[in-house]
């Protein structure tokens, strides 16, 4: 009997995590036989990889890092080990000739398991800097591919890959602009605060819709648990969109936070962006991915949530549209994609055990 091929992916907590991973899935069907991914019971990746059809998810219970000094944080060791006891099991039983991991808490045991049974693992990072998992994870790995060349080079086992978007998000849904009957005069301008959502920029665009709905349709993605019943001409909001492709076919602009997966897919998208980078929440990654996108000509920053600032960067993204996307049509879009199955493909087992 021919021993089936068999790839395990992983990664959560963001939308971002987990597409990324999905993304790699139909080019690796000549490769891999089963899909299977772990991820948290409870995050958002159940909810998006249960819809996808061919892989099986597995759902643990995972520890949460806060960025803060709390209680809870003692509690991290324990449950890592009880997931990554749990995560063993579930390897030997899938017996994956290599693990891929986006990210997120959730890979860390995961990758630990697979690191002890001796079953390959790729890495991938979207930011310009290593989040915690892919540090801890690094030199468990055999390679860590990178969405930016800077990453890789400061990594022994780093390849410059590229962020692999989703090829769906290229192809053209026009439905949206129908079902909301935005004339084709107007232009539309997206909100993105990230799938977690992002408080204070939701209301930096509830208090400024006037100013906003004058210029553009706004279609505001507010997060999970985010959305405020709003009364008003030319908007549409929604907590989550699981069709990204329906919402980028009819972006003119973009407003988002600073999460590189959502960067490099309006980059791919060829949609001119403003960037408010999360800053307190985070280990400074999104301000550095900003930076990146605004030196490069691909967007324009906002740093400062006030209503001032916001006004003057909106009519500054407006005034320099056609040189943000010039930049962004002559910029060399790798086959992220393609860089990823290599390695994947490279390190992976030669047969099931």
């Amino acid at each position: 009997m021919i021993n089936k091929k068999t790839i395990l992916l992983t990664g959560g907590g963001t939308a971002g995590h987990v597409f990324g991973g999905l993304s790699l899935v139909d080019d690796l069907k000549p490769f891999f036989d089963d899909f299977y991914y772990i991820g948290s019971g409870d995050g958002i990746e159940k909810k998006i990889v249960e819809k996808q059809t061919g892989i099986k998810f597995f759902g643990i219970t995972t520890p949460k890092l806060v960025r803060k000094i709390t209680l809870k944080n003692l509690l991290i060791p324990l449950k890592l080990l009880g997931a990554y006891f749990k995560c063993k099991k579930l390897l030997k039983k899938i017996k994956p000739q290599i693990v891929f991991s986006k990210g997120g808490f959730v890979s860390v045991p995961v990758c630990m398991a697979a690191h002890s049974l001796s079953i390959p693992i790729v890495l991938h990072e979207s930011d310009i800097t290593l989040g915690l998992s892919n540090k801890m994870l690094k030199n468990k790995a055999k390679v860590v591919c990178t969405s930016f060349e800077t990453t890789a080079q400061k990594l022994k086992n780093g390849v410059f890959s590229g962020s692999p978007v989703r090829k769906e998000l290229m192809l053209k849904d026009f439905c949206l602009k129908e079902k909301l009957n935005i004339n084709n005069n107007t232009k539309v301008l997206i909100v993105m605060g990230g799938s977690l959502g992002a408080q204070s920029l939701n209301e930096l665009i509830f208090e400024n819709l006037d100013f906003l709905c004058e210029k553009f349709f706004v279609v505001h993605i507010t997060g999970k648990n985010k959305t405020k019943k709003v009364a008003h001409k030319n908007y549409y909001q929604m907590d989550f969109c699981d069709n990204m492709s329906s919402i980028y076919s009819i972006a003119d602009f973009a407003i988002t936070r600073g999460g590189a997966n959502s960067l490099f897919e309006l980059l791919a998208c060829k949609i001119p962006m403003l960037i408010s980078p999360l800053r307190k929440q985070t280990r400074g990654e999104q301000v550095l991915n900003a930076n990146y996108f605004e030196k490069s000509g691909f967007a324009l920053t906002l740093l400062n949530e006030t209503t001032q600032e916001l006004k003057k960067q909106v009519e500054n993204l407006l005034l320099k549209q056609t040189i943000i996307k010039n930049k962004m049509n002559n910029y060399s879009q790798l086959n992220s994609i393609g860089v990823i199955i290599k390695q994947i493909n490279k390190f992976k087992i030669s047969q099931n055990s």
